[in-house]
């Protein structure tokens, strides 16, 4: 196993063996974990939840910038009524059992996506959160919440549209950088390091255009299965490639 440290001499997130910045994971496979154990897919979902907290720990303890989790996407209000009440009430008990140990840790909590979709009581502990995390200065945890990349860049086309027919800019001022101040992510880096659990091998609609660059894992092993050894392993695998960024 490749030790992982940050090297001084290293480009921030390029690999020479240092630490990517920014990780991102698409979390799946809690629903076949249930499966396989003949358990309501719920199980699984609590399960990930610790694969959550065991993650979280360690990216913090690797010094990882930022550590973006594709929790509930645009397309997961597709999911059985009650599938969707059984996540929400996760989400709640995760932020109320959870935040004295972030806020504790130094881990600033970010939000991407439209959360205030959701029911008002989660919407307050969603904002609380953000609050009470804003000043910290460690790992950022962004969590992906009712996101859905195309629509992301959809508003940020609008917004950007907007502001040309208002004549505050002119067409040509619409740049990759001008794009990328309207996103979710404008304060963060772009995605070094992009994983998906469960075998499958495809972004669904996951942060496309921060990880345009991205050094791309797909690994078998089902989310609730997924932990620090496994994360280690993920990092070791990056450190090892060499990023040209189009370049020789």
């Amino acid at each position: 196993m490749i030790p992982l440290k940050v090297s001084p001499d290293a480009a921030p997130g390029s690999g020479a063996g240092g630490v990517p910045r920014h990780v991102a994971i698409i979390m799946d496979g809690n629903g076949r974990w249930a499966k396989a154990r003949h358990l309501p897919r719920a199980a699984g979902h609590r399960r990930g939840v610790e694969a959550v907290r065991k993650v979280v720990r360690k990216a913090g303890e690797l010094g990882v910038q930022v550590l973006t989790l594709y929790a509930f996407s645009s397309e997961n209000w597709r999911r059985p009524a009650e599938e969707i009440s059984d996540l929400m009430g996760l989400l709640r008990h995760f932020i109320k059992a959870d935040i004295n140990e972030i806020a504790e840790a130094g881990i600033r909590i970010k939000v991407i996506g439209d959360y205030r979709a959701f029911q008002d009581d989660v919407v307050k502990l969603i904002d609380g959160a953000i609050e009470r995390t804003a000043a910290n200065s460690g790992t950022t945890l962004a969590i992906a919440l009712n996101y859905g990349s195309q629509n992301e860049l959809a508003g940020a086309a609008r917004r950007l549209a907007e502001r040309v027919r208002a004549g505050e800019i002119a067409a040509d001022a619409i740049t990759p950088e001008a794009i990328e101040r309207e996103l979710y992510t404008a304060d963060l880096p772009p995605v070094d390091l992009l994983i998906r659990t469960s075998g499958e091998h495809r972004l669904s609609n996951f942060l496309l255009w921060q990880a345009a660059y991205a050094e791309l894992l797909f690994v078998d092993t089902l989310w609730p299965d997924f932990g620090s050894d496994e994360f280690v392993a993920a990092l070791d695998d990056f450190a090892r490639r060499e990023r040209r960024f189009g370049g020789v």
